[in-house]
């Protein structure tokens, strides 16, 4: 025996796009800007920081920025917030009109460091007497 489900279209509006995402993209990090590093010992301290677990660093056109690969600790397994109506204000203001459910936020990284190794070439390239 076989049950035919009729499918239901669902329009997309922000009150319930983030019903949508897989993951809670954007409540599985956070990201912090930084001073634009410009002498070698910027990039010494941005080293030192990417050689930690769960951080990147990437460059687009608002400056330099660490991503902190952290969930917050109240997404309900289902993407939910479980403080939803303590939150705060950072997230009650998150606008999700144009979010990384529509576009990647890396499409638009003009650089991208996602590891110690990944960054110090980088930094070889950019300084010649890197290790001199």
């Amino acid at each position: 025996m076989s049950t035919k489900i009729e499918s239901v279209t669902v329009e997309m509006t922000a009150e319930n796009k983030c019903s949508f995402c897989k993951g809670s993209k954007c409540c599985s990090y956070f990201t912090q800007q930084i001073d634009t590093p410009r002498k070698k010992s910027d990039f010494q301290t941005l080293l030192w920081q990417i050689a930690h677990r769960d951080i990147e660093i990437y460059k687009d056109e608002d400056g330099w920025f660490l991503i902190i690969n952290n969930s917050c600790n109240f997404i309900l397994a289902g993407g939910g917030c479980a403080i939803y109506d303590e939150r705060p204000t950072i997230c009650r203001e998150y606008d999700n009109d144009w979010c990384e459910y529509d576009e990647p936020a890396e499409d638009n990284f003009k650089l991208h460091f996602t590891n110690y190794k990944s960054l110090l070439k980088y930094c070889k390239k950019r300084f010649k007497r890197w290790g001199k």
